[in-house]
């Protein structure tokens, strides 16, 4: 049997920093549409709303603070 040396032998989910690879795409495509709408029509809101859902989904020991609240 082979061995790896990625975590729990390559079952264990992908990460990206302190994010599930998922939430990392929706972050990050949600910050560059909040920058753009910052920039052009100076509304802060999609901002705000982009930082919120990035720091309720930060993962840690497999749960998030978003999974606690559903």
């Amino acid at each position: 049997m082979t061995r790896y040396l990625y975590p729990q032998n390559m079952r264990a989910t992908a990460n990206l920093w302190l994010w599930g690879l998922r939430d990392f795409l929706i972050v990050g495509i949600a910050a560059l549409l909040s920058i753009v709408i910052l920039v052009e029509l100076h509304f802060i809101l999609p901002i705000a709303l982009t930082v919120c859902f990035g720091f309720l989904t930060i993962r840690l020991d497999d749960t998030t603070i978003l999974d606690f609240i559903r």
